[in-house]
């Protein structure tokens, strides 16, 4: 939250104040007043000497009550100051993701095989945890003849609502099967990945699951009942129920499917499908699916985020360097802007009024008014950048570039109005 002090209200406990003086000067007064007269007034005294207590006690209590009290400037109205530069750890981040707890985990793919735990608060390195794992630790079915350590390939993370679990995907099985690459040139022949789940408390990995070819993007319903999981190579959606953490249905869509959102009710997602340039509205109860809408020739439809309020979702144009917002409802567009050069992932501030695109090709972040789309703001990063997080316990943006090194951000300083 973007914190501003309130002025006190102290007219109340004043107040107070001034009518107890006037009853210690009655206390004072003629001491020769009869008996009975005297016993009123200390019974008088003592009733409205107590009522004055508590309207005292309640002014104290309004004013700490007001001390507390903090205004928030919205995000769209504020400008990004670089806060630091985080380099020289063992990462290369596709992805950073928050846990709105002042955790943020990055996702080092094949580059580094781990994941990162960042604090941000300090801005310090919690720990590195390896991809590698032992398969007949967990209980996973079709991998039993699976031996020894077998490291993955993280790519991108969900947190839990709690902040205490992260789903993240792996890009491929290191050793296992024909290899895997974007182009998926090695179809059929290469192994069905897995996601892996983090553990804050422990710190390790407490959970796999099998799911499609190169997943990529990971998302959750809002009641955290289903895990989506875009299968890049199957040209699929993964269904998973997450009690069970089993494949309720694989859906089919089309080539190369990545972002993913879920709206509200928990069985509406949409999903792009980034080299058939469309975005494809899915329901997560029967499978149906059907094209919401496509984005043109060479656009490339890559992420998408959802509103606070449920009620628009936003599109990045990899390809077409455009960003679009279109109703959650309808899939009908709202509006389209330009962008930097290859917009990428993008995140959205926690009041839902600005965006926040990173701009893989010209080493830039673009901020957005989330309602005109107009750009508020555009900074400086370092080469390829492609994962971007807002996290709401500093009011920080923290961009991963793939180069290995971390920006971040704050956003809390009026805009400049020279």
């Amino acid at each position: 939250m973007k914190k501003y002090s309130v002025m006190l209200l102290t007219a109340g406990l004043l107040m107070g104040c001034s009518h107890i003086n006037q009853y210690q000067q009655a206390l004072n007064g003629d001491s020769n007043e009869a008996d009975s007269t005297q016993s009123s007034t200390n019974i008088a005294l003592s009733e409205d000497s107590a009522e004055q207590t508590d309207t005292a006690e309640q002014a104290t209590s309004k004013s700490e009550e007001e001390l507390e009290q903090e205004t928030t400037l919205p995000s769209n109205t504020t400008q990004l100051e670089l806060v630091d530069i985080l380099e020289g750890h063992p990462i290369t981040p596709k992805s950073i993701v928050s846990n709105g707890q002042g955790k943020l985990l990055t996702n080092n793919m094949m580059y580094s095989h781990n994941v990162a735990l960042f604090d941000a608060e300090t801005l310090q390195l919690d720990h590195v945890l390896s991809d590698s794992i032992d398969f007949s630790a967990f209980d996973v079915p079709g991998y039993e003849d699976y031996v020894g350590e077998i490291a993955g390939a993280p790519v991108e993370a969900v947190w839990t609502d709690d902040g205490q679990y992260a789903y993240v995907s792996n890009y491929s099985l290191a050793g296992v099967g024909a290899s895997a690459d974007d182009n998926c040139s090695h179809g059929e022949a290469i192994t069905p990945s897995v996601v892996y789940r983090y553990s804050l408390a422990q710190q390790d990995w407490d959970q796999v699951i099998p799911v499609g070819r190169v997943p990529k993007y990971v998302a959750l319903s809002p009641d955290q009942s289903k895990l989506l999981v875009s299968n890049w190579c199957d040209n699929s959606l993964s269904v998973i129920d997450t009690k069970t953490t089993k494949e309720i249905m694989q859906i089919p869509l089309n080539t190369f499917p990545r972002g993913i959102v879920v709206l509200p009710d928990n069985e509406t997602a949409y999903v792009t499908a980034m080299y058939a340039h469309e975005v494809y509205r899915v329901n997560l109860s029967t499978g149906e699916h059907e094209v919401a809408f496509a984005t043109g020739d060479y656009s490339k439809p890559r992420h998408l985020v959802l509103s606070p309020d449920g009620k628009t979702v936003y599109l990045t144009l990899s390809a077409a360097n455009e960003l679009w917002s279109f109703d959650a409802a309808s899939g009908g567009i709202l509006k389209k802007t330009a962008t930097g050069l290859e917009p990428r992932t993008m995140e959205i501030s926690e009041d839902g009024t600005a965006l926040y695109v990173v701009n893989y090709d010209e080493a830039t972040m673009s901020k957005f008014d989330a309602n005109s789309l107009e750009e508020i703001q555009r900074v400086d990063t370092h080469a390829s950048p492609i994962g971007v997080t807002y996290d709401q316990t500093t009011d920080t943006v923290w961009v991963a570039n793939y180069n290995g090194t971390l920006h971040v951000f704050d956003d809390t300083a009026e805009q400049s109005t020279n």
